[in-house]
């Protein structure tokens, strides 16, 4: 007959570790922490509401980017702000060029479209509008990101990108010809 020894000391080992593992299924987040609603009433203010004025200056959310109709004119100004902008959040993607080329393409991203491409070309500018606020395929949505304004000065940049890269030499004029020539090379 083989005598088995009790096993009290296993037994006596795993107790406390039973006993703790429900304390760590707690939530130690700001999701249980103690809070006050719209519309409860507190102690902790002199008018007893828990309901704060916004502080001076705040945007609510709905109104953060309205929409902004379409501009009827580009300016000098709209497209050197669509230039900083397209350079910051769509040339990574679409290259400084516009033909789809850019750095994180290089690095293995989905190839975007050329804004050269005749699709693109005859695309509306709403469509652009739409997509940079909305996203389209691969690309995620800038609307949070660009204003409306800004959203506007990109497009209008990227139609200036469209017609410098879609016109040829033989359309400039004489006063183009001498801007390009004054135009370091490097």
């Amino acid at each position: 007959m083989i005598r088995r020894r009790p096993r009290t000391r296993m037994t006596l080992l795993l107790l406390p570790v039973l006993a703790l593992l429900p304390a760590g299924c707690k939530r130690h987040d700001m999701y249980s922490q103690g809070k006050a609603k719209t519309w409860d009433a507190s102690r902790f203010f002199p008018n007893q509401q828990s309901m704060r004025l916004p502080p001076e200056g705040a945007v609510p959310v709905e109104e953060a980017n309205p929409d902004v109709a379409q501009p009827p004119v580009a300016t000098q100004a709209m497209l050197e702000r669509g230039e900083q902008r397209f350079n910051i959040f769509c040339a990574p993607c679409h290259a400084r060029s516009g033909d789809g080329d850019g750095m994180i393409v290089q690095r293995g991203f989905p190839h975007p479209p050329s804004f050269n491409g005749d699709r693109l070309r005859q695309a509306s500018a709403q469509h652009f509008y739409d997509v940079i606020t909305n996203g389209y395929g691969v690309m995620y949505s800038y609307g949070e990101r660009v204003s409306s304004a800004d959203r506007w000065a990109v497009i209008a940049y990227i139609r200036a990108l469209q017609r410098s890269q879609g016109t040829p030499v033989s359309a400039l004029t004489a006063q183009d010809h001498a801007a390009l020539d004054a135009v370091p090379t490097q």
